[in-house]
């Protein structure tokens, strides 16, 4: 072993020490955000649920344009009524963005009507509640295009311009059900387990592109339709997120280039436990948290 690397051998404990102990001071203390006045901001699934909130929020905390990606055009044109209303330049697109071809198209309108996205928040989801062998293959299959294959495309389309300009944030609204699956989603939670390491390979990947970040948002329950039903066994401890929180959130670690979100932050714990605790453990915690039953009741979108 030569001297160069004997020597970054030995200082390796000491830098992660001191990148531990920024990290917890920069939690603790509010640093500089991001100012959004110049950030063109596109949103898929932007038409309802956590997608309308976040185009709300990033608009009231100064965001200059807001498109808005999805497939029911009406849930889309309410938005973006509301978000004009706002004072604040909205756009919407019907796009599937499981059909690569029509991601491609729709995004090279809107590099030329409206101009470069610089944040942009893959944000459309689908779950289908239900087991493995009572899963349609061609559900399972709508599943993993949305959720996981989707983000490829939008970010094809997108991060080339963005790594141009030294200037964009790539956001993805993933779910605590990543890594602590529960039975009865099992589409669902496969699809954010593969969109989860998307984010955290391209998180590293753009390590050395200066200007460019990414946020990934993993969120408990939260209270939207895509979920109607879901129950859980003790509301009152594990009580379902507010969309509008998740969505505040979301545009707060933006700003401050967090790459990483748990919401809550107890959900830290959670990730903990597995990492060390027996297989029947882990199981004894799902029996008594309810989450082996509680999509029992699960309807969904209507």
């Amino acid at each position: 072993m030569d001297l160069v690397n004997a020597c970054r051998m030995l200082f390796f404990p000491i830098q992660m020490l001191y990148h531990v102990v920024r990290a917890s001071v920069s939690a603790l203390l509010p640093g500089r955000r991001k100012d959004l006045s110049r950030e063109i901001v596109l949103i898929t699934g932007g038409g309802r649920g956590i997608g309308r909130h976040l185009a709300k929020e990033f608009v009231k905390q100064g965001a200059k344009k807001v498109i808005l990606w999805g497939r029911t055009e009406k849930c889309l044109k309410e938005t973006a009524e509301e978000i004009s209303l706002m004072g604040t330049e909205c756009h919407y697109l019907i796009c599937d963005v499981a059909n690569r071809e029509e991601v491609y198209k729709q995004a090279k309108v809107v590099r030329e009507k409206v101009g470069d996205v610089t944040i942009l928040v893959n944000n459309a989801a689908v779950v289908h509640g239900k087991c493995l062998m009572d899963c349609d293959d061609d559900a399972l299959l709508k599943s993993q295009h949305i959720n996981t294959l989707a983000q490829f495309w939008t970010t094809k389309a997108f991060l080339p311009r963005m790594l141009e300009l030294q200037h964009g944030h790539v956001v993805c609204v993933n779910s605590i059900l990543s890594q602590s699956p529960i039975p009865g989603a099992i589409d669902y939670c496969t699809s954010k387990a593969s969109s989860l390491a998307f984010m955290e390979s391209l998180t590293l990947g753009l390590l050395d592109c200066p200007g460019v970040g990414c946020t990934t948002v993993l969120p408990f329950h939260t209270n939207t339709e895509m979920f109607q039903g879901m129950r859980v066994r003790f509301p009152q401890l594990f009580p379902p997120l507010k969309p509008e929180v998740v969505a505040q959130k979301t545009v707060d670690a933006v700003r401050a280039d967090k790459a990483f979100l748990y919401l809550p932050w107890t959900m830290h714990a959670l990730v903990a436990l597995k990492s060390f605790m027996p297989q029947i453990a882990l199981e004894e915690i799902h029996k008594f948290t309810g989450s082996y039953t509680c999509m029992n009741t699960f309807k969904g979108r209507t």
